[in-house]
């Protein structure tokens, strides 16, 4: 079932571009002007970035170009950008969410490919930018004693293109294999509890008629009933 109002799409694109803006800069603790400064700068270069990047592979596969790639590679670009915004300098920001936008928009259409029930791309935006994002760390970070990370003393090692080799890189995989591990075995427990207890989709019926009506006896929306598909 395919988005069918592009425009609330975009609307709520804003609104967590917006968002992200406080999440980025809030993770910093501190109110000190610099650090925040840089920070609102990296996370809007990733975000702009991936957007463009993942319009023109959709472009390029499709022979036009797609606003809700565009719109998923913003939100590729954030995810991927978030766990790196004060150790990495602009263009290596940008560099993050181009090559984040790139990957959503392959990502996309592999998953589609798979039939994996995921109707707002959620493995594809933070899955899968997210595990670069984290890699990025330790290829992008330009370490605590560098003079172009002179605000902040403190951070991760020097990344391995800017000569750092593999000193941040490999503790990257092994916490991107850790939290892998740990939602594997968590996840696979809780869906099965839900499974067990409460199931895990509601009937066919109730998705074509739409869960407004069927659970809310409400209908949000118009010509969503069974008989109008």
């Amino acid at each position: 079932m395919p988005g069918h109002n592009l425009s609330m799409a975009t609307q709520g694109c804003w609104i967590l571009w917006l968002g992200w803006m406080g999440l980025t800069t809030g993770m910093r603790m501190t109110a000190d002007p610099g650090s925040i400064a840089h920070i609102a700068l990296t996370t809007n270069l990733a975000a702009a970035f991936g957007g463009v990047a993942a319009s023109i592979a959709a472009w390029r596969s499709l022979g036009k170009p797609s606003l809700p790639m565009a719109i998923y590679g913003v939100l590729a670009g954030l995810v991927a950008i978030s766990a790196s915004v004060a150790w990495v300098t602009f263009p290596a920001a940008a560099a993050i969410g181009a090559i984040a936008g790139l990957l959503v928009a392959h990502s996309i259409p592999f998953m589609d490919r798979l039939r994996i029930d995921d109707p707002v791309s959620t493995i594809s935006v933070h899955l899968v930018c997210g595990i670069w994002g984290t890699l990025a760390v330790g290829l992008f970070a330009v370490g605590p004693s560098s003079s172009a990370n002179a605000l902040y003393k403190v951070g991760p090692a020097a990344g391995l293109i800017l000569g750092g080799g593999f000193t941040q890189l490999v503790p990257q995989i092994v916490g991107i294999l850790a939290v892998g591990i740990f939602t594997a075995f968590g996840s696979t427990l809780a869906w099965w509890l839900i499974k067990v207890l409460a199931g895990l989709r509601v009937p066919e019926e109730d998705e074509l008629q739409g869960l407004d009506l069927s659970e809310h006896g409400m209908e949000a929306y118009s010509g969503f009933l069974k008989e109008d598909l």
